[in-house]
């Protein structure tokens, strides 16, 4: 199998200091896991394209990955919302829509609201600095500008803000949420300043958490959400 179809948090998002303790997000464990993230991660950044038909053979032979697990993959990411099937055509990248991410963005700050004031609560030692450690990345690849990179630490920096909240059905519904809001993020990004403008409301969040300030946290979440919202609407 190629390095492609295996986890979506690559090596060179790590850190590059010397003797950095270096954290990452889990790894598929099974053919049908690498198939799911490498699906997923081309839905995300635009390279399976809104509206497009994608073709099961033609993924499993990208991937380098057999029918039977990129089948299973792609019947995870239909129930999740990202893939359609339309009648006598196949399958269909799901084309993107203002009114689903309004959706999405409302469930966020009903949801992920609550997570950061659990996570102000409950985080501890190591979740702190794994989220000071996304932030120096981070820092590294908007001054690079490499969008790709800073997407996905975006998803690392809210999946363990998800983790730190120590609730584990809470963190199963943000994970989907924040996955289907990334292909959003993935298309808005154009915008001047918005690589910073993120960069400072994550700083914001975690800065909150540290302090062990629910309401300074959920307030710090729900500006971000309704950043991200506003730079959509001017965008779409």
């Amino acid at each position: 199998m190629n390095n492609e179809g295996m986890a979506i948090i690559p090596d060179d998002t790590q850190p590059h200091t010397p003797g950095a303790h270096v954290f990452a997000m889990p790894e598929p464990q099974s053919l049908r896991d690498a198939a799911y993230e490498a699906i997923k991660h081309r839905i995300i950044t635009c390279a399976f394209r809104p509206g497009e038909y994608i073709n099961e053979a033609f993924v499993s032979a990208t991937l380098g990955i057999g029918r039977t697990p990129v089948h299973q993959a792609i019947d995870r990411l239909m129930l999740e919302g990202m893939l359609d099937v339309i009648p006598r055509k196949g399958v269909i990248v799901k084309p993107v829509s203002l009114d689903e991410i309004m959706q999405i963005i409302e469930v966020r700050l009903l949801n992920e609201v609550y997570c950061v004031r659990l996570a102000a609560d409950r985080a501890d030692a190591d979740e702190l600095m794994h989220l000071s450690d996304i932030l120096g990345r981070a820092a590294q690849w908007i001054e690079a500008r490499n969008s790709e990179h800073l997407m996905r630490l975006d998803r690392e920096f809210h999946w363990v803000l998800a983790r730190a909240s120590k609730n584990v059905v809470l963190g199963d519904v943000l994970a989907k949420l924040h996955d289907r809001s990334l292909r959003f993020w993935f298309i808005s990004l154009n915008r001047p300043g918005h690589h910073e403008s993120v960069q400072a409301q994550h700083e914001a969040i975690l800065a909150a958490i540290k302090d062990r300030d629910p309401s300074g946290a959920e307030q710090a979440m729900r500006a971000h959400i309704e950043a991200f919202r506003d730079n959509l609407t001017r965008n779409m």
